[in-house]
């Protein structure tokens, strides 16, 4: 299958294409590039056939002989998306449902969504469904919740040949050439690795799904792999039931899987109104070829081994390579991005 992956040289675009490229699948690649150099030490990408461009610059011919189109581009988390909300809805919402209805004008018939567990947002402890309410508390959150709406408009249309699939993804964790630590259990070994400390933010209570970049790229193909009519206009949580953990629950495996670090917290930390823990069994009922291989334990493990491996220290863990609002902020801060993040110089190399 020829795909048009948005976002290739992201977090989760640096794991997922290869593994579409070992599936068979011709994989081309669409990005601004803000994060390209950002890469981790003895960890090289695998270069694949791009087009450099800003998601809200795309032309009609960019999305032509393409079957299916996997879309990851956007700005990416929540304290990224509070920068500016106007430019959170301005990429995440407008620009990617003008970017879908072209690829349905261009014939692309399948159209992947990476989409997030956030857009349940403050949800409790009780375990959510694929049918649970939205309740998103950002802007993050609500901008996937709108262009999962706006998808399924689309799929509505009378001609029935665009078939769009949203995965709601768990959280995220795990060593990618693109490495985040951001993300809560890449940032907690992250603090234990470089400064003996595990750093919490929240009291810990909150309920997290997590899921790992390999698990998350694993139900894309699947979702590729299935016939149309069982994943048509459907959602699915993306991750292992299993995997919900409230964060202190996270520091405890982090403290028992690096030595001699302890678990503190900030002066302010209090209840995190991002709470939620979901169900994931839609996944493997409907398409039984999705195996995730990850739990929280042995991606902890995975985590610390890199970053001792990689040397990581404490400057380069809380700097711009590893930290997306920093990075953007840098490159703010030398001129290269505007204020509505549009490239004015060339992107490093």
């Amino acid at each position: 299958m020829r795909i048009l992956v948005t976002g290739q040289n992201g977090y989760i675009g640096s794991v997922m294409v290869p593994m579409l490229q070992a599936a068979g699948h011709d994989v081309v690649g669409l990005d601004s590039d803000w994060f390209e150099p950002c890469l981790l030490e003895g960890r090289p990408a695998v270069p694949v056939p791009s087009i450099h461009k800003d998601l809200r610059e795309v032309e009609p011919e960019d999305l032509e002989g393409f079957e299916a189109v996997i879309h990851l581009a956007g700005l990416s988390n929540d304290p990224l998306g509070n920068l500016d909300s106007s430019l959170t809805f301005e990429i995440n919402d407008a620009a990617s449902v003008r970017f879908a209805r072209l690829a349905k004008e261009a014939g692309v018939e399948r159209f992947l969504f990476s989409s997030s567990c956030s857009t349940y947002g403050a949800a409790g402890d009780d375990f959510l469904d694929e049918s649970a309410a939205f309740n998103p508390v950002t802007p993050y959150g609500v901008s996937k919740v709108r262009l999962e709406q706006q998808l399924a408009m689309l799929a509505d249309a009378a001609d029935g040949g665009f078939s769009p699939t949203y995965l709601r993804n768990a959280t995220a964790y795990g060593v990618s050439p693109r490495l985040r630590v951001d993300l809560v259990l890449n940032n907690l070994v992250g603090y234990a690795v470089t400064t003996g400390r595990i750093h919490l933010l929240s009291d810990g209570t909150p309920w997290r799904p997590i899921v790992h970049v390999e698990d998350i790229s694993r139900a894309f193909l699947a979702v590729l792999d299935a016939p149309r009519e069982a994943v048509h206009d459907q959602a699915f949580n993306v991750g292992r039931t299993s995997e919900n953990y409230r964060i202190r629950e996270l520091a405890e495996i982090v403290a028992e899987t690096v030595p001699g670090c302890a678990i503190t917290y900030a002066e302010d930390a209090g209840p995190d109104k991002r709470c939620y823990r979901v169900d994931c069994g839609k996944l493997k009922r409907v398409l039984p070829a999705f195996e995730p291989q990850w739990d929280a334990r042995r991606g902890a493990r995975e985590l610390y081994e890199v970053y001792v491996e990689a040397g990581l220290t404490a400057e380069e863990f809380l700097g711009a390579r590893f930290i997306r609002l920093k990075r953007i902020q840098q490159l703010q801060g030398e001129g290269r991005l505007d204020s509505s993040l549009r490239w004015q110089a060339p992107v490093p190399v």
